[in-house]
């Protein structure tokens, strides 16, 4: 039974490095096509802050769900350590996770104090 839930926690992990780079390269396609859009003279950077708060929107899910496959594998096996190891992942994913949300939100509210 613990083979099937391991298995669970390495599909969810799976998942999560999936959300990242899938994240990652429509960062990549989107960040390129602003930027050969130069020579057109049409770069935007309303584009280039939409690909940071989409690119942030993706790490944070995929951080999301490293946080889950992370408690499934300490449920597992509840030693000292392993609580010790996840208390510690699951602090650093919420920090990374808090700060980026706070960079995606001052970017949003930048946008929004331009517009005006």
């Amino acid at each position: 039974m613990n083979d099937f839930f391991y298995m669970i926690a390495q599909a969810v992990e799976a998942v999560s490095f999936a959300i990242m780079i899938y994240g990652a390269l429509l960062a990549v396609l989107m960040f390129l096509k602003n930027e050969f859009s130069r020579i057109k003279g049409k770069f935007s950077f309303k584009i280039l802050s939409k690909v940071r708060i989409d690119f942030g929107n993706y790490i944070l899910l995929g951080l999301q769900f490293l946080i889950a496959a992370d408690i499934i594998e300490t449920i597992l096996k509840p030693e000292v350590e392993e609580l010790i190891e996840l208390g510690g992942i699951v602090i650093i994913r919420i920090l990374l996770s808090y700060f980026l949300t706070r960079e995606i939100d001052d970017i949003i509210k930048n946008e929004t104090v331009n517009e005006k």
